[in-house]
């Protein structure tokens, strides 16, 4: 029988749940591995039993974000049966990615901040690449004239000030509105073209 303290395999699942728990409810800064642990009722030492480095605990956690924001993404492009055009399927990514984030901001903080992961471990990277992997090839597919890698990285680093930008209240304040949707529009403007994307 597994008691907290030994290193069954729950105990890896229950320290993972705990800290996406965590993020949610504190925000990244709160991911300590002791206080981890003491949510998760066993010692301070005992999470480097599946996790050697603070790092690879939280990149388990991320990991559950990537996937999260990965789903909704999957389900954002085939809303509507798949026939929707590359832009329209964009700008269906940009809105998904934008509610992700202002829905979940302690793990969106958590998934781009880098320093703070040990991304080539635990798969985090093959979970976080295909989203972008996804991105470029719509872009490619609606602007196939461009380097659809650099619009990509470009029109996602848009769609990260904003969600940033929203979710301290800067954005609010600078354009006077409570609805993100034009700001959007003008990030699929400026780096697909005009168009009529809702």
């Amino acid at each position: 029988m597994t008691t907290p303290e030994e290193p069954g395999p729950g105990l890896r699942a229950r320290l993972v749940e705990v800290g996406v728990d965590l993020v949610a409810a504190e925000g990244a800064q709160a991911l300590t591995l002791r206080e981890i642990a003491r949510r998760a009722g066993v010692s301070h030492g005992a999470p480097r039993r599946h996790f050697p480095t603070h790092l690879e605990l939280l990149s388990a956690i991320a990991r559950r974000g990537f996937d999260a924001l990965g789903e909704r993404a999957r389900e954002a492009l085939a809303a509507d049966g798949g026939t929707a055009g590359p832009r329209e399927q964009v700008a269906a990514l940009g809105r998904a990615y934008l509610d992700y984030a202002f829905g979940n901001r302690g793990m969106y903080e958590l998934m781009f901040r880098h320093d703070l992961l040990s991304s080539g471990h635990l798969g985090l990277r093959d979970t976080s690449l295909p989203l972008f992997g996804m991105l470029v090839d719509l872009v490619g597919r609606a602007r196939p004239d461009a380097d659809a890698r650099a619009v990509a990285g470009a029109l996602w680093a848009n769609l990260h000030g904003i969600a940033q930008l929203w979710c301290w209240g800067s954005l609010q304040l600078a354009t006077g509105s409570e609805d993100h949707t034009p700001l959007l529009r003008t990030v699929l403007d400026a780096h697909l073209g005009p168009g009529s994307a809702r």
